[in-house]
């Protein structure tokens, strides 16, 4: 059996497991994937490498008590198994008092995530599109380390009260640092597609490489508050921490940063510049997500937050039905709505600032003001005059996304972006910031 089912495999497969089940409620999730890389570190490729992987997780519930089990093997005794261990569980289980039931069949928006260009990668397109990258930094005495991943996979769901659920998706990402032959010079770039064809690795090695040279001769200057020029690869780390913090339960809670006294949270209010619109679109061209969520819930275009005000919070069906609310699922996107300046014209109207590639190993200080710490990374340039002037050695920073959206000045273009910390693609701006902190030097390239 292929580890890719088709719409009606699954739906056979997840039939199947449906009719072992013998308690009140049953839901079941079923997921393959194939995964190719190639590493590369020294201008040397190091490892290729392929990941087959399938899942099938049973949940059963008898009234409120839940027990969940997982197999990865699907013969017929197998399935049966999985079924009466999850019953087994789901009778161990104390009552779970937040437990709210399987959702009957939902509707769907189409949304189109899988392409066979991507799908049908094999080792040797990998190794074709490295050696494009592998060409640029050898000839150019540079030393390269990068990551190449592809993958190809599914997801279903099916509950004993007729909802299915199937969604086919691809993605590749594409990562690379590029140092200087003594060290002191590094530059790196990512990318991330849908569709492999998008890849380019050749024009993302001469970004890299010329981040690399650029930034070989850093000197030091004072920390301190400094106008900033983020690129997404930058401002993503940032933003997604406002985006992970979108739950109207640690709102209501008093948790996060938009709780409000009293037990409110800050839907309704105006806590970013009025040039700020984050949404979630499943349809998107750009980024296509899965038009349902964990739970079976659809997902539909969503506005978080709109011209500055937030729009919507994420609401758990429990917690909805708690709070007399409607029940917004998690997005499974989000994007960043820009504006017109490129990051010439950035530069060009700076006068005195500072132009970051890259941020890194972001920890977060204070969740009630989203105060985030990291460093910057691979490329860090001074800017006078509306000219890009020299190198700058690396800063800790201290800044909040919040306050950073505050202090727009301008944005550009939306671009898919890979966050180095999560792995996740969104779509970014890049953004001009004004006052944004830098509290100290760090040596690191």
């Amino acid at each position: 059996m292929s580890i890719i089912l088709t719409e009606a495999e699954a739906k056979a497969l997840l039939q199947k497991v449906l009719s072992y089940s013998k308690a009140d409620e049953c839901e079941v999730n079923l997921s393959g994937e194939e995964r190719g890389n190639l590493r590369y570190a020294r201008n040397e490729v190091s490892t290729s490498g392929s990941l087959l992987n399938q899942n099938l997780v049973v949940q059963s519930a008898f009234g409120k008590k839940v027990g969940v089990a997982t197999i990865d093997e699907f013969d017929d005794a197998s399935l049966e198994k999985v079924v009466r261990r999850a019953e087994e569980l789901a009778k161990l289980a104390p009552e779970n008092p937040e437990y709210v039931g399987v959702l009957g069949p939902q509707q769907y928006i189409k949304s189109t995530g899988f392409f066979d260009s991507t799908a049908n990668v094999t080792p040797d397109t990998r190794a074709d599109a490295v050696a494009k990258s592998l060409q640029l930094t050898r000839d150019g005495k540079l030393t390269a380390a990068g990551f190449l991943q592809d993958n190809r996979g599914y997801s279903a769901m099916m509950n004993s009260k007729g909802l299915f659920a199937y969604y086919p998706s691809t993605n590749v990402n594409f990562s690379l640092t590029v140092r200087t032959d003594d060290g002191k010079g590094s530059g790196y770039v990512a990318r991330g597609y849908s569709d492999f064809t998008k890849l380019d690795t050749a024009t993302a090695t001469n970004i890299a490489i010329q981040k690399a040279r650029g930034s070989a001769e850093a000197r030091a200057i004072e920390p301190g508050k400094y106008t900033v020029i983020l690129e997404p690869t930058a401002a993503v780390v940032l933003l997604e921490n406002i985006y992970f913090n979108m739950d109207a339960r640690s709102a209501d809670e008093g948790r996060s940063y938009f709780s409000k006294a009293g037990g409110k949270s800050r839907l309704g209010d105006k806590v970013v510049d009025e040039r700020v619109t984050i949404y979630s679109d499943p349809t998107h061209p750009e980024l296509p997500a899965s038009p349902w969520s964990g739970d079976g819930r659809p997902q539909e275009k969503t506005m978080w937050i709109e011209k500055g005000v937030v729009k919507n919070l994420a609401y758990s069906r429990y917690w909805a039905q708690k709070q007399g609310k409607k029940a917004v699922p998690n997005p499974n996107n989000m994007i960043m709505t820009g504006g017109t300046a490129s990051l010439e014209d950035m530069i060009k109207s700076t006068q005195r600032g500072i132009l970051v590639t890259k941020l890194w190993y972001i920890r977060e200080v204070d969740p009630q003001t989203i105060l985030l710490t990291g460093l910057t990374r691979d490329g860090t340039f001074y800017i006078e005059n509306g000219k890009i002037k020299h190198p700058v050695k690396n800063f800790r920073f201290n800044e909040s996304p919040i306050i950073m959206l505050n202090n727009l000045e301008a944005l550009g273009k939306p671009e898919r972006v890979v966050s180095t910390e999560s792995d996740q693609n969104y779509l970014v701006p890049p953004m001009k910031i004004r006052e944004f902190t830098f509290t100290s030097l760090s040596d690191a390239v």
